[in-house]
């Protein structure tokens, strides 16, 4: 697996460096967002270590650049510990993040859920199209369209569409739907699924008073609509 680490922090990058090749990873590092950018473009890497607070392009903005051409999954670190700023981080397209200083082996294990997670992904496609008046999901080519218009989801906004959309009806909570999508224990950040519902909303909902797709069970959760 390859791994993008960019951080302006030499020691962090030496010591990350060091810790996952021990576990076989391949380690490419980046002390800048324009370095970052370059390489990216140029090789094609399994995970970013994305750290927010770069010298020259704010951490949130290479991920969203990143996100224009890629689906490649992003981890943030952060130095802030406020809840905005982590909450920011996945509304820009991140699939996890780790407030400073944190431990290597939990690190690592968040590394390994999200390339679980795509892994299983990329290897078990369904066949399966869902069809609800004018929206489509293509399970197998993990395309969305609404009224003949094609949809930009990140890969975990379709995972979450997708698990709603093929169990219509069913009311699922936050706790459910982190420990399904996101693959392990999120400690506690409920607010992490209602940031992807709602950029999700943004993207396939018409109207922002009147939802007709992805439902609220008020004090419960979160379902899809059955189609008739």
């Amino acid at each position: 697996m390859k791994v993008l680490i960019v951080d302006d922090e030499l020691l962090l990058i030496k010591g990350l460096k060091y810790s996952l090749e021990q576990d076989s990873y391949e380690v490419d590092s980046a002390l800048d967002g324009n370095e970052a950018l370059r390489k990216i473009t140029a090789v094609e890497f399994d995970l970013i270590i994305l750290d927010l607070i770069l010298p020259d392009i704010d951490g949130l903005e290479v991920c969203q650049k990143i996100r224009e051409k890629s689906n490649v999954p992003i981890l943030i670190l952060t130095a802030k510990d406020e809840d905005m700023n982590k909450i920011l981080g996945l509304e820009y397209g991140a699939d996890d993040y780790m407030t400073k200083p944190f431990n290597i082996l939990e690190l690592k294990a968040r590394m390994k859920a999200i390339l679980r997670r795509t892994k299983m992904s990329n290897q078990k496609p369904s066949d399966q199209t869902i069809e609800v008046d004018d929206f489509i999901i293509n399970a197998l080519g993990r395309k969305v369209s609404v009224h003949g218009q094609e949809i930009n989801l990140t890969a975990k906004e379709f995972d979450l569409l997708l698990l709603l959309a093929t169990n219509p009806g069913k009311v699922f909570s936050r706790e459910e739907l982190l420990e399904v999508i996101w693959g392990y224990e999120y400690f506690g950040d409920l607010r992490t699924v209602d940031v992807h519902v709602r950029r999700l909303r943004e993207k396939i909902e018409s109207k922002t008073d009147n939802y007709e797709y992805i439902l609220t069970k008020w004090g419960v959760g979160y379902y899809f609509r059955n189609g008739h």
